[in-house]
């Protein structure tokens, strides 16, 4: 029950913010997701997932780089922003779901990226689990780490508790947090 209780007050939080998250966090997004994608061959053939999309800056990015772009997120109203933002980009779908129980079958998506999220969830490492879940075998999962939440021992540690293995982390001092591409081990 308390695991809920943080999710709905997240929920709520995102809820209220949606129409200002641009504004208040869009250049730390914009970079973290650049750090991310210089270590991710993305093709055209690709099914991403971006698990807690918020107002779907990733999709500029990669909007016309993928098959299929899926964005998930717990809010209602941050996915009605994300909307207006991927409505130019024929192949975006967004679901409002929660992370940790996707609608998703198992091996479904080439790249996964789960961009300022662990830090909202009640067991990061279950949130990690569930992305590799629904990841390909040889996927690649890209995730943050806000520093002020975790450590680097901390959040590598989360990583392999759920059976990832970073080979690129970009911790410099311009990013809040980390930036982890991973495989599935």
């Amino acid at each position: 029950m308390k695991e809920w209780n943080k999710k709905r007050e997240i929920r709520r939080s995102y809820d209220l913010s949606a129409t200002v998250y641009d504004a208040q966090y869009s250049e730390e997004q914009n970079a973290k997701i650049k750090a991310a994608l210089s270590h991710i061959p993305l093709k055209k053939s690709h099914l991403a997932l971006d698990v807690g999309c918020g107002t779907g800056i990733l999709s500029e990015h990669i909007g016309r780089s993928v098959k299929l772009l899926v964005g998930l997120d717990i809010s209602s109203k941050i996915l009605k922003e994300a909307k207006k933002r991927t409505q130019r980009f024929p192949k975006i779908a967004l679901v409002c779901a929660d992370a940790d129980s996707t609608p998703f079958p198992n091996g479904m998506f080439d790249d996964v990226f789960a961009i300022t999220l662990l830090q909202n969830m009640p067991d990061p490492v279950l949130t990690l689990r569930e992305m590799k879940r629904v990841s390909k075998r040889h996927s690649i999962i890209a995730v943050t780490g806000l520093k002020k939440e975790f450590s680097l021992s901390t959040f590598t540690r989360l990583l392999a508790q759920a059976g990832l293995k970073a080979f690129a982390i970009k911790t410099d001092d311009q990013l809040k947090g980390y930036v982890a591409v991973c495989r599935k081990i």
